[in-house]
């Protein structure tokens, strides 16, 4: 169990640069983010060791002098819910109880609320010290603007500002684009989820909206957003054919997807074409699926068909066997009426059959007296009989040396 470090006298939790009192709320600027042993050992082993995971150094805002020894130290408030901020942003913190409250009343420790939204921005939210006189040049002016109400339109290489020891501004990432009672989860990334609706007079248009009613629902989990000629501080609506992967989980939507391969030429009754479908369907759109049952199996089932297409090849690779159990098998197209030879026991007649012709043929082969006249060899009739008897079995039983099941081209 990883121990908590708070200190031995009452006020255990709290930074000698801070004194806030149990239940106070107040905004604090980022500093440092602890996410493993090795950012900061000393403060990682003082502040709890792996429970200070996630928990961040910060001064208060009206504090603007820092050093890690002295700042404070925060946990985030919700435990299931964790959204580590980046350097410099600005959070809501609190002060609540702790382990050791019990013990005493009047201990506490801090805690965090995610990022303030200063620039109203997924990518991040964090503000330098002082905007005035910190940065300078081109920075400045989209600072000062910022704050003055005009959007923050930072061209790359703009920015002077720590955001992480790894975390490097990507001038390019978007907010998705909200429609009327939509619920949308964003990431820094270009990474989202949206649980909306069909919205016909939504402005812009989306790509979801052309069937359907206003309200039928819609889940849409991008991750890699599509890049786009206009500026990036603009929304964006996600394309199903242009970001890097998605799900789309639909009711009545009919969803654009370019299907690489709809070649449906082994049906009698070709199914929907995918851009064409508006009935409840799951979409996964990659560069590539891989499905993988580590320990069992995938299963696949289908009320109607289950179509495997591919520009390339199709490929089916098992180490011990491979089974198709049907009543009615084509290959090479749907038209195929050619039966397949069952195998062994056509080569079971053939190979009785060939045994007879070879005694017929050495009993040909054995001439009575030295001639002429020659006398009639006795021993010719019994294989005669013989090979005339097996050739017969077999036109006999010809049509079930055909399988009822696979045919062939």
């Amino acid at each position: 169990m990883a121990k908590l470090v708070t200190g031995s006298t009452k006020n255990a939790g709290r930074s000698k640069s801070t004194s806030k009192g149990l239940g106070a709320i107040f905004s604090g600027r980022v500093r440092r983010v602890v996410l493993n042993p090795d950012d900061y050992p000393e403060q990682f082993q003082k502040n709890g060791e792996w429970s200070a995971v996630a928990g961040v150094f910060f001064s208060p805002i009206e504090s603007p002098t820092y050093s890690i020894e002295q700042s404070n130290f925060a946990l985030p408030l919700f435990p299931n819910s964790k959204q580590p901020p980046t350097h410099n942003e600005i959070v809501y913190l609190i002060s609540l109880p702790n382990p050791f409250t019990q013990m005493s009343p009047t201990r506490f420790s801090y805690y965090y609320f995610q990022p303030v939204n200063i620039w109203n921005s997924v990518h991040h939210n964090a503000i330098p010290d002082s905007v005035w006189d910190n940065i300078g040049g081109e920075s400045k002016r989209n600072y000062n603007e910022t704050q003055a109400g005009a959007v923050r339109n930072v061209t790359e290489g703009d920015t002077n500002i720590s955001l992480g020891e790894t975390f490097n501004e990507k001038l390019s990432i978007r907010p998705l684009q909200l429609y009327e009672g939509d619920i949308t989860y964003e990431g820094r990334w270009g990474n989202s989820i949206r649980f909306g609706s069909t919205s016909t007079m939504g402005i812009p248009p989306n790509l979801w909206s052309d069937s359907g009613e206003d309200g039928d629902p819609i889940i849409i989990i991008r991750n890699g957003q599509h890049e786009e000629s206009t500026e990036p501080w603009v929304p964006q609506v996600e394309d199903i054919n242009e970001d890097k992967s998605n799900v789309y989980l639909t009711s009545n939507q009919q969803i654009p997807l370019n299907a690489v391969n709809t070649k449906y030429s082994s049906y009698d009754n070709e199914p929907t074409i995918p851009d064409q479908y508006v009935e409840p369907q799951v979409i996964l759109n990659s560069s590539r699926l891989i499905f993988n049952a580590h320990s069992d199996s995938v299963l696949l089932s289908a009320e109607k068909s289950i179509f495997l297409g591919s520009n390339d090849s199709i490929n089916i690779t098992a180490a011990n066997k491979t089974v198709i159990e049907c009543d009615d098998i084509k290959l090479g197209n749907k038209d195929a009426t050619e039966p397949i030879i069952l195998g062994n026991k056509f080569l079971t007649d053939l190979q009785n059959l060939c045994a007879q012709i070879v005694a017929l043929g050495t009993a040909l082969q054995t001439p009575i007296g030295a001639g002429p006249p020659f006398v009639p060899n006795a021993a010719i009739p019994v294989p005669a009989v013989n090979v005339t008897q097996a050739a017969q079995t077999m036109l006999n039983k010809i049509e079930s040396y055909k399988s009822k099941v696979s045919k062939t081209k």
